[in-house]
């Protein structure tokens, strides 16, 4: 069995979407005062390699403690766009894919953007899909679709239209993945476990893949 890490760590001054507060560290607790350590976490629910509930932007859209345990793992399979031909991922690009998706309950769209992290570039031009290949993947049995980049939208999205069409068929999304290239077989298995708690509209995650099971 094959463990790959697809997490980046969260940390004080990493990246997170333009507008968004990076997360506060503070030590609450100290060996040398209290005889144990304890930290005071504060960051936004989607912080670093995440999910996104429906109920991040549908109204009546599931919140992440509504989903069965089962949503947060699966078949899966890449999908890889890294060859930077094409900043909107088409369908008749994804068409191609067709047969690997009906076999699987995630997808990953691998765009080479992780190797960005941390730079200005992260933000800029990465391939995102068209709101018609949105259309084409919600009519598929997935139970997520995740990205290598900030989001599945292009960033000058103010609509957010792929989100909101893959959310409206329950498909969470799973945002700044990495160590992708790690990963050497056609399927394997994604597991993304969120933080469990009330009116989760995302969570930080510690996204890993498993093969060779």
């Amino acid at each position: 069995m094959k463990v790959t890490d697809l997490t980046h760590i969260i940390h004080s001054d990493m990246p997170v979407f333009p507008g968004t507060e990076q997360p506060i560290f503070e030590k609450a607790n100290t060996l040398e005062n209290d005889g144990f350590q304890e930290a005071k976490i504060t960051m936004y629910s989607h912080t670093g390699t995440h999910i996104d509930a429906p109920a991040h932007m549908l109204s009546n859209g599931s919140y992440l403690d509504n989903l069965n345990i089962e949503h947060f793992i699966g078949n899966a399979t890449i999908l890889d766009f890294s060859d930077g031909k094409m900043k909107l991922i088409d369908v008749d690009s994804l068409k191609s894919y067709e047969e690997k998706i009906k076999n699987v309950e995630f997808i990953i769209i691998k765009t080479g953007w992780s190797k960005y992290w941390g730079d200005k570039k992260y933000y800029e031009d990465f391939p995102s899909l068209s709101e018609e290949s949105a259309k084409w993947l919600s009519e598929f049995n997935l139970k997520g679709i995740g990205i290598d980049a900030i989001s599945v939208d292009d960033i000058e999205s103010t609509t957010f239209a792929v989100h909101k069409i893959l959310m409206m068929k329950n498909i969470i999304i799973i945002e700044n993945l990495t160590n992708l290239d790690f990963i050497s077989e056609e399927y394997f298995v994604l597991s993304i476990m969120p933080l469990k708690h009330k009116n989760a509209d995302g969570s930080p995650v510690r996204a890993i893949s498993i093969e060779n099971i």
